[in-house]
């Protein structure tokens, strides 16, 4: 019976013979996820003889992750600002790019209860992370996609996190008119110009978030990234065509302070910014990724 570092050191090998970057991490993740413990918790038990019953589910998700599934959709879960969020091939795998842009988001939000907009909510980590880290100053969450199975991913998540939020199936900005209610708003009367739901309400949001797809259709990507929805990473030929459809629309369902934030390409700052300022954003920023990268675009209404 072999040890629990020679199983260790094994798998590694193979994984690294088969081409997958970060063989002993992936190997450690993958371990003690079998084991159901941390990876810490492998140092310690270095002399542990490991039994069959647990090496044949660790050979099956070796072969899977040899054959490029991702290592979050065998683990089930990726950790994203401190909260483990359920994550498979319903939606993109979380990136580390967005979490920074959760925190630039966090940063401009006002101290009073505000309406969020998660546009392309996917797995919901950035709509479901503001609830949680605002608590009471989220006065309503919308986690909005195109794919119903990306919103059941997203409402689970919620729902295991205790978050607070709404969902809508919709093409951009098609269905947003569907909602209904807007606790800042006394009476239809006093709703600003813009977007009202059928009761009179106004539709507009302090703050609309949005990570949509940005990569050209054609490009080149490694294989386990193309095992996420197609629909969550293509944006059109060029790559922005989506996010310049979302800019078209969404200053129109901002507060008078509102913001947008998205999350873009390495090297579609520059379009970005003319199609803001084309759109008519004001106080137009980039603010870049912990890389040096121009990522995040913010403009306000």
């Amino acid at each position: 019976m072999k040890t629990l570092l020679e199983v260790l050191q094994a798998g590694t090998d193979y994984l690294a013979r088969q081409g997958c970057d970060e063989a002993r991490a992936t190997m450690q993740h993958l371990l003690a996820h079998v084991l159901h413990c941390n990876r810490t918790a492998l140092y310690s038990q270095f002399d542990r003889p490991v039994e069959e019953a647990e090496l044949a589910p660790l050979r099956e998700l070796l072969k899977r992750r040899a054959a490029g599934e991702p290592l979050q959709h065998l683990l089930g879960v990726t950790e994203f600002f401190r909260r483990d969020f359920l994550t498979d091939a319903r939606a993109l795998i979380p990136r580390p790019e967005t979490e920074e842009l959760v925190e630039m988001v966090l940063k401009k939000i006002p101290d009073h209860p505000v309406r969020i907009l998660d546009m392309g909510t996917g797995s919901g980590v950035i709509g479901v992370t503001l609830a949680l880290e605002l608590k009471e100053r989220a006065g309503e969450v919308v986690l909005a996609d195109i794919s119903p199975q990306a919103l059941d991913l997203a409402l689970e998540n919620a729902m295991r996190l205790g978050a607070r939020v709404s969902t809508i199936q919709t093409n951009l900005f098609a269905n947003i008119s569907q909602e209904k209610t807007d606790p800042h708003a006394e009476d239809a009367d006093s709703a600003p110009e813009g977007k009202k739901g059928e009761n009179g309400r106004n539709m507009l949001f302090d703050v609309i978030v949005a990570n949509l797809p940005y990569i050209a259709e054609g490009e080149k990507l490694a294989p386990e990234v193309m095992k996420d929805p197609h629909t969550a990473l293509f944006g059109g030929p060029k790559g922005w065509e989506i996010i310049e459809r979302f800019l078209a629309r969404a200053r129109d369902y901002l507060n008078e302070d509102g913001f947008v934030a998205l999350e873009i390409g390495y090297d579609q700052a520059s379009v970005v910014t003319q199609i803001m300022d084309g759109y008519g954003y004001n106080y137009i920023e980039v603010l870049k990724d912990m890389s040096g990268v121009s990522r995040f675009p913010f403009g306000y209404r």
